[in-house]
């Protein structure tokens, strides 16, 4: 195994940007790769420090890429010149295709996230679905309700309406956009499209959870299949590290 770190210049961000590659060494190529995502606050070494993702790879031949969001929300900001979602979507794909030997087949990419990330995940796995294979979220902080109604009355940036027009832009146009994940899985009922396999998780001690709950009602409302687990655990790299490795497994058995 191969873990690496790289640098390179992004087009979408405008600047130089870090990611860190665990990339198995064992002959079967190309390799299924995942994009992992970091939560606020976090970067690329998130994932290596916190949890045993390396090893988890290695022992499944599978490529994990995990690139620094910042507080991005993961989301286009145009007016910044930073295009977070669309260095997910696609820079960063075709980027690591070009380094590694990585499959380019779209049910060998997969996209996951932890909290912001997990929104991530969950935004750019849809919005672009034909690279996408299959999307995990863990604990996704999918907040999109509470962005368009948020105020400045609090001291916690994931509540701050500042930061949310910040990520989000005008929050009166959010709901229907394409940083709502139901508008995109709306939008991709209706043109018949391949929406990737979704798995979603959340301790039901974590502050996220109904909204967890309420995006697995909303996806099962529009038939759309998708694996939903709960249970005990809270906002925290003791959960994730579980259901990361729980993730991998599903991803193998797909």
């Amino acid at each position: 195994m191969a873990l690496l770190q790289a640098n390179f210049y992004s087009e979408s961000l405008c600047r130089q940007t870090t990611f860190n590659a665990v990339i198995p060494m064992k002959n079967k190529k190309p390799l299924k790769t995942l994009y992992l995502l970091h939560g606020i606050y976090g970067n690329y070494t998130d994932w290596i420090v916190n949890t045993s993702i390396a090893y988890w790879a290695e022992t499944r031949n599978l490529a994990v890429i995990m690139p620094s969001g910042d507080n991005s929300f993961y989301a286009d900001n145009e007016k910044a010149f930073a295009m977070y979602g669309e260095f997910f979507g696609r820079e960063i794909v075709e980027a690591t295709r070009e380094l590694f030997p990585l499959s380019e087949k779209r049910e060998d990419t997969f996209i996951a996230g932890l909290s912001i990330g997990g929104y991530g995940a969950i935004r750019a796995g849809l919005k672009y679905y034909e690279t996408f294979g299959a999307i995990a979220a863990l604990s996704a902080a999918l907040l999109i309700e509470e962005a368009v109604v948020s105020t400045n009355n609090t001291t916690n940036i994931i509540e701050r309406r500042d930061y949310f027009e910040s990520v989000f832009g005008d929050l009166s146009k959010l709901i229907g956009s394409d940083n709502d994940p139901n508008a995109l899985i709306t939008s991709l009922k209706k043109s018949d499209a391949d929406i990737p396999a979704m798995y979603l998780c959340c301790g039901t001690e974590d502050f996220l959870i109904e909204n967890n709950r309420n995006f697995h009602k909303f996806l099962s409302e529009q038939n759309v299949k998708h694996t939903y687990v709960e249970s005990a655990g809270a906002h925290t790299w003791e959960f994730w590290d579980e259901y990361i490795s729980k993730i991998l497994g599903w991803l193998e058995s797909r």
